[in-house]
């Protein structure tokens, strides 16, 4: 990836830092989405969804939504809706859908990514894990082993 792209993947911010959520065509990113905004997190917020534009620099990486899709989302059976939105946050968490390197345990080297050079913390969700959860214990606790 260069300094800036366009990428398939949501993003919510969730606190102070987004959340942003790859994975293939159908894995649930946007639902993931949904689900986070429903209220279980003490304050979260669309930024993008389907397309983002990332962008790194000064040591952080950015995430913007796709212009066209601004404030929308896809709500499986509902077709496409519009929220309220975040214009930029800074990316703090990258989550992987689908991912073929999940395990049942996290293993150290899968657990950061580099996006623009930018190192980020990486949650790897294996296809069929519930997201949500995941992400929420991922949130709300610490690794064992530090």
């Amino acid at each position: 990836m260069s300094n800036s792209a366009t990428i398939h993947a949501s993003a919510v911010l969730i606190g102070a830092k987004a959340a942003l959520i790859r994975g293939p065509a159908g894995s649930g990113k946007s639902q993931l989405a949904w689900q986070v905004l429903q209220g279980a997190l003490p304050f979260a917020r669309l930024v993008a969804d389907d397309r983002a534009y990332v962008e790194a620099g000064d040591g952080r990486l950015l995430v913007r939504p796709a212009e066209r899709l601004a404030g929308l989302i896809e709500i499986r059976g509902l077709g496409i809706r519009r929220l309220p939105y975040e214009p930029v946050a800074a990316v703090g968490l990258v989550v992987d859908l689908a991912a073929a390197d999940a395990s049942r345990l996290l293993a150290q080297e899968g657990s950061e990514t580099t996006l623009g050079g930018v190192s980020l913390p990486r949650l790897a969700i294996a296809l069929g894990m519930p997201a949500l959860p995941l992400l929420l214990a991922f949130l709300g606790t610490a690794r064992a082993d530090n």
